[in-house]
């Protein structure tokens, strides 16, 4: 409440309610352009049943919510865990970041829908004044990622089990990948997190030049499987071969140990802990390797031979030639090993580069020197759109609270979120033009689609807008709908 001092010589100002109804704009031609907002129930986002009826089959929001321990008087509960991780969910799938977004969401009936609500008119709360908003409020969803901290019995009484979070996330993404796969291949890579105030856990970090925390993520495909949130104080690859533990058991569980695992990652992870523990487990491994010296000088009798091709006009810069040879650091390696170094000379200049290996050239012509380098080690790359698409589209590095533990379940938020979308176009868009799209597209295209929502005591009917033009991708990926998997 706030107090209003009488002794100011100001004068009183008195702000006039509005009460405008039609909105007057310029004309277009003879015809008169105007606005109000009789249009009943409508939405932008009709596109969210896809989200829904891929949660409602896989059920994966509904095992994220029990890793809740909630001691709220039940009797008074307007809304459950479940709803509420499903609307905070669905909502990153549409694109609303913050929890202050639910204030205005809270109206939104396909919002509600999605929440899994009855009422998804909020016609029957308990409160007068939140007659109509069907959805919990921003500071109830704050309230449930602020108890990852723990609970104290009054305020935090919504208790994240954070193990069995983790656990989950991996389990319904392996359960993602197609079940006939021979090879699965998982990639690993690290990312900054800027921080922008005295956070728990704020780290400057020298080879970003900013205040961060460094997330783990572990992809296969498109699948998230790992999303730790870590400190800037520490190497890039801390973590990883506890994170690899816990992944090649899951994946071995479902699908055997005859099934090829490869951890393929940039040369920030070529470290022996992992090195040496993939070849005590049968897990092949590909990772970057940082050049040095002794690297380079293995590497002069190739560049000789690209300059002379160059200078008799054989070839023309650019041009690179692949080299392969056994190497062993001076200290830190226990073991020679297999390392592919490719010659690559380009306007600038030499451009050397070194993968290191335990993959056999003789098991399949796709390790074979060359094709190891270029068709399968740089499609890695395709990892790092994966990590966009969770910090652009959806907003993975919003982990602005105080705390590192609710910044770490803001974090799972997404990769769940992600993971839905991830099934939603590996199954339901397969052959379709959306088929390979971002999650930004996907969001554009096929959830962006104004509805109007007609409630009845049979039916939720939703108007679609005519004029949406990817009627036939929404016809084609509905019929999928068909051969889901279900839970």
């Amino acid at each position: 409440m706030v107090e209003v001092d009488t002794t100011t010589t100001k004068p009183n100002v008195t702000m006039t309610e509005c009460k405008q109804e039609v909105f007057e704009f310029q004309a277009h031609g003879s015809r008169k352009v105007t606005a109000d907002f009789s249009g009943g129930h409508l939405s932008s986002d009709g596109g969210l049943l896809f989200i829904r009826e891929v949660e409602n089959r896989r059920g994966i929001l509904g095992k994220l919510a029990q890793c809740f321990s909630d001691s709220r008087l039940q009797c008074l509960v307007e809304h459950s865990v479940e709803e509420l991780v499903r609307q905070r969910i669905g909502a990153l799938a549409l694109g609303y970041e913050d929890l202050n977004d639910h204030d205005r969401l809270r109206h939104d009936p396909l919002c509600a829908l999605m929440a899994g609500k009855k009422d998804v008119l909020g016609a029957d709360r308990l409160c007068e004044g939140d007659k109509g908003k069907a959805l919990a409020g921003h500071s109830t969803l704050n309230r449930m990622e602020l108890g990852a901290n723990g609970g104290d019995g009054r305020y935090k009484k919504i208790v994240a089990r954070t193990e069995e979070i983790e656990a989950l996330l991996l389990e319904e993404g392996v359960k993602s990948i197609p079940r006939r796969s021979r090879e699965i291949v998982l990639d690993f890579d690290a990312t900054d997190d800027p921080l922008h105030g005295a956070q728990d856990g704020a780290f400057f970090h020298g080879y970003y030049r900013h205040y961060c925390y460094l997330p783990l993520y572990c992809f296969c495909g498109t699948i998230p499987l790992w999303a730790q949130l870590r400190d800037a104080k520490r190497d890039a690859s801390a973590g990883t071969v506890e994170a690899l533990g816990k992944i090649v058991r899951a994946i071995r569980a479902r699908f055997g140990r005859k099934v090829r695992i490869i951890v393929r990652a940039d040369s920030g992870f070529a470290r022996e802990e992992i090195m040496g523990w993939c070849e005590r487990n049968g897990v092949f491994y590909c990772f970057g390797l940082a050049r040095n010296r002794r690297l380079e000088a293995r590497m002069g009798a190739a560049f000789g031979a690209l300059h002379r091709g160059i200078g008799s006009g054989e070839i023309a810069a650019p041009c690179r030639r692949f080299e392969e040879f056994e190497y062993r650091t001076k200290k830190s390696w226990s073991r020679a090993r297999r390392v592919v170094g490719k010659a690559e000379i380009l306007e600038q200049g030499h451009n050397p580069r070194f993968i290191v290996t335990n993959l056999d050239a003789a098991a399949s012509e796709r390790f074979e020197a060359g094709s190891l380098y270029e068709k399968f080690y740089c499609a890695r790359g395709e990892m790092e759109n994966r990590i966009k698409e969770a910090q652009l589209d959806l907003f993975a590095d919003r982990t602005s609270t105080h705390w590192m533990g609710s910044n770490q379940l803001r974090l799972w938020f997404s990769a769940f979120a992600h993971l839905l979308m991830s099934v939603l176009r590996a199954e339901v868009l397969r052959g379709t033009e959306l088929a390979q799209a971002t999650i930004g597209q996907l969001r554009l295209k096929l959830l962006k689609i104004a509805a109007r929502v007609k409630v009845s005591c049979r039916r939720i009917h939703l108007e679609l807008a005519g004029g949406y033009p990817y009627r036939e991708t929404f016809a084609r990926a509905w019929a999928n709908l068909a051969g889901l998997s279900s839970a």
